[in-house]
């Protein structure tokens, strides 16, 4: 049995999606385990770029069977639009194809509604969310009056959605929200429903069967390990488990079927994010601007589901440690290596200083870090573009003494190197 796990180690947009579609080509199952349409995964295929949000990227390859796990949560709208388009791409994106966990949390209008009112109750105080809902559904399924996918398959479906409407729209009034219409909405989501009703099963045994059955199941995380609800910079967090253990609750798996999974973490060559938070080695100026990129590009550093720009800074080894910790990580992934070419000379966090002290490792976690001033290790650059480079030893030997002090540094070696968002433009060591 083979389980491989690919995570995020930053706060998301480490370019997960393209690595995801590396291990897919060797995969039977591709399953998120988390998250909803607030994290977007994109793969570039010669000049077809799919941007995905809920479909696990995996899908793309013929052989793959795609699974949205139980720990999602789930925009039956969204869904469906990426489905047609899927579709018109020639990909394959039936029944056959696809499986969708009866467990698996609903999105509602409600839902967004509460994000967006919730959002500006806070005022100066917001966290930044995507407004797609995520809060909200993950708050009613911890209150237990949540619908779940399997909730589409009942015949009373429409009445347990007008009954949660009714509920939300008490809770908009409170927050001097408009009240949303129950009727538009109970007649969409019952198009929903007869539309998805094929998909919608009880995926973790079969999950299970496969494993047992010596199958590859690819888990995919959603964002990152840095915005997971417990150990991320809370608040600024998302509303789910983010890290490798929780791939075993999101797609409901055992211990027995995951001993020895392989566990691929995910790191951009500098370190990103979006939305408010914490970020000891942020760089602003003309840097930020060429880390950064211009947004003329897919792969220019802006959210592929928000569009808002991201934050940029160097690598912080310190919270790449941690998320090394937390994951239990056996590779470590480098992405856009190639947006570091040109730079004389480029900059590791190896550490932190505080009132003259000195920190290698996170003593509190990563809940406080405004106090931290990066402490930079300085690394030659190197002048050649990398774009074209197919195995290790064609990287400039400045580019391989980063990656190899990157992997010194935080213990875990580095197996595969991104050099450009096309399929191709990977490296495997």
């Amino acid at each position: 049995m083979t389980l491989q796990i690919v995570v995020g180690t930053q706060w998301g947009d480490e370019g997960k999606g393209r690595i995801v579609d590396w291990f897919s080509a060797g995969a039977d199952y591709v399953a998120r385990y988390n998250g909803g349409d607030n994290a977007g995964h994109t793969v570039t295929v010669g000049s077809q770029v799919y941007k995905l949000h809920l479909v696990p990227s995996g899908i793309i390859h013929p052989q793959v069977i795609a699974v949205l796990g139980n720990g999602m949560v789930i925009n039956p709208r969204t869904l469906l639009d990426e489905i047609a388009l899927l579709r018109q791409a020639g990909v394959d994106v039936s029944p056959r194809r696809l499986r969708i966990s009866s467990f698996a949390h609903l999105i509602t209008p409600a839902h967004r509604a509460l994000d967006a009112a919730l959002e500006a109750a806070r005022g100066k105080t917001s966290i930044g969310t995507t407004g797609r809902g995520i809060g909200p559904a993950y708050t009613d399924k911890a209150a237990r009056r949540g619908l779940r996918m399997g909730n589409m398959l009942d015949a009373n479906f429409v009445e347990q959605l007008g009954e949660h409407l009714a509920e939300a729209n008490r809770m908009l009034e409170l927050l001097g929200a408009p009240p949303l219409d129950p009727e538009p909405v109970c007649r969409e989501y019952g198009q929903y429903a007869a539309a998805l009703k094929d998909y919608i099963t009880e995926t973790s045994r079969e999950l299970h069967s496969a494993l047992r059955a010596g199958k590859t199941v690819l888990a995919e995380g959603a964002q990152g390990t840095l915005l997971d609800l417990d150990f991320g910079t809370y608040p600024f967090v998302t509303s789910s488990s983010t890290i490798a253990p929780g791939a075993l609750t999101g797609l409901g798996l055992g211990l027995d079927v995951a001993a020895g999974a392989r566990v691929i973490g995910v790191v951009k060559a500098f370190q990103t994010r979006v939305g408010s938070g914490p970020f000891p080695t942020e760089v602003s100026g003309s840097l930020a601007e060429r880390l950064r990129g211009t947004g003329a590009h897919p792969w220019d550093e802006y959210g592929t589901t928000t569009g808002r720009p991201r934050r940029v800074g160097w690598l912080d080894v310190v919270l790449l440690r941690y998320a090394v910790r937390l994951n239990g990580l056996s590779d470590l992934a480098v992405t856009k290596l190639d947006i570091l070419s040109g730079l004389e000379t480029v900059h590791l966090c190896v550490a932190y200083e505080s009132n003259g002290r000195r920190h290698e490792h996170l003593e509190a976690g990563p809940f406080s870090l405004q106090s931290f001033q990066p402490v930079y290790e300085e690394l030659p650059g190197w002048a050649e573009p990398v774009s074209a480079c197919r195995c290790w030893n064609d990287l400039p030997s400045a580019a391989r003494a980063y990656l190899d002090r990157i992997a010194d540094l935080c213990g875990v070696p580095v197996r595969f190197v991104s050099v450009g968002p096309e399929r191709e433009q990977m490296i495997e060591r």
